[in-house]
């Protein structure tokens, strides 16, 4: 029997960043049963042009309503500057890099991309940036830099979005639960701890029996 948890989000997506206390506590849950999660990235925002006045002010409203709701903290003055591009994709393939090189630390990375976005107002879009926070997760400068850069890491990355968009993942965070190469739905959107750890409970209990 094989089982495992898939988390698909975007480093740089809102929701995902208000499910981080959730999200930590559901793989401590699954992890304390012999479940190992995946982290898959979803591919928000991929390219686009500089932010307009009108759309900055939507994310930020955006923001907002997931601080009001999940009690995460946002950073909102100075956040996205003038020709700031919101562009997931660099973010999402560092994370890729990281799985690829050192799973373990992937999970350090993941939790400094996303603070330093949404609390700090650090511009994640950036490769320097991305490197500088692989080195405070654990990972050597040269080797991250390399992979980070290198075609089949792009390659990857686009095999998580695509692989993303074909089973219909239009939102995130998402959490999946499979079993034996079948997938269940544990959640598509912001959920609490409270709502969902008594669902993951319960498949921990038939994947244990199976």
């Amino acid at each position: 029997m094989s089982a495992r948890l898939l988390y698909v989000m975007d480093p740089m997506c809102s929701w995902c960043w208000g499910f981080a206390p959730v999200a930590e506590a559901l793989i401590a849950q699954a992890s304390a049963a012999g479940i190992a999660t995946r982290l898959v990235v979803g591919g928000l925002r991929s390219g686009g042009s500089a932010l307009d006045v009108s759309t900055r002010k939507y994310i930020l409203e955006h923001w907002q309503a997931v601080q009001d709701a999940t009690g995460q903290a946002f950073r909102f003055e100075g956040a996205m500057p003038d020709g700031f591009v919101y562009d997931t994709e660099p973010a999402c393939r560092a994370l890729v890099t990281a799985r690829e090189l050192d799973e373990a630390r992937m999970w350090g990375l993941l939790t400094l991309i996303q603070a330093s976005f949404y609390e700090q107002g650090v511009d994640v879009t950036r490769a320097p940036q991305l490197v500088e926070l692989a080195v405070q997760a654990g990972f050597k400068r040269d080797v991250f830099a390399q992979r980070f850069a290198s075609h089949d890491t792009r390659s990857a990355t686009a095999a998580d979005f695509t692989w993303a968009q074909d089973l219909g993942i239009a939102g995130f965070p998402t959490l999946l639960a499979e079993r034996n190469g079948q997938l269940a739905l544990l959640t598509n959107g912001y959920q609490s701890f409270e709502s969902l750890q008594p669902l993951l409970g319960r498949w921990l209990q038939q994947a244990a029996c199976a």
